[in-house]
């Protein structure tokens, strides 16, 4: 296992822990109704948190990684990062062609702080540098206002409406698909500060 560390000029993203403090913070995030709103799953118990982090944290050691799932956390918080009680969750899923899927979700209490643009900031500079990608992919739902703000301030380019993307209690719901290449990644973001890998 490699971890990943990322630091921000605010933000720092690490991987998860298989904590107490890490499980009740992702449960903060996903088990809220309104902060999985646009997800495409109902709010999740604290047992189900538990055994996702489980799961974070196995799919962390595999020799080829396939997925990283990364816990957010404020520099302000703690000395170190790998103490400080996460803030929300970043993702990338590698897919075919050297590209990946990117998501993220903050706690609610976060929202309106510019914090998830320097989340997607971050994670598109650990894509197209150690990771070596091409193509960085996103979806949001269609009302999701706050989220298609975040792409587009970060480059992100419309490519279409993905139609019934998801299900959820409510019926179907479309999404929007934003895409990023390398080549058209801004060359260095200062609010994303350093990538690192290792250590």
């Amino acid at each position: 296992m490699v971890p990943v560390r990322l630091t921000g000029a605010r933000l720092a993203v690490r991987e998860f822990h298989h904590t107490p403090e890490d499980v009740d913070a992702l449960h903060a995030v996903f088990g809220d109704p309104e902060a999985t709103r646009y997800l495409p799953f109902a709010p999740r118990d604290l047992e189900t948190c538990a055994d996702q982090v489980a799961q974070f944290v196995e799919e962390a050691e595999k020799e080829h990684r396939e997925v990283y799932r990364l816990a957010v956390t404020r520099l302000a918080d703690a000395d170190d990062p790998a103490r400080a009680v996460p803030i929300g969750n970043a993702a990338l899923g590698l897919v075919p062609h050297r590209a990946a899927q990117l998501g993220y979700a903050l706690r609610r209490d976060v929202w309106g702080l510019g914090y998830a643009g320097e989340v997607v900031g971050l994670l598109r500079d650990l894509a197209f540098g150690p990771l070596g990608l091409h193509r960085l992919e996103a979806r949001a739902d269609v009302d999701n206002a706050a989220s298609i703000r975040v792409l587009t301030r970060a480059g992100f380019r419309l490519e279409g409406r993905v139609r019934h993307d998801y299900r959820r209690h409510d019926g179907w719901r479309d999404a929007y698909q934003y895409a990023l290449l390398a080549d058209d990644a801004p060359a260095g973001n200062p609010a994303a500060g350093s990538v690192v890998q290792g250590g």
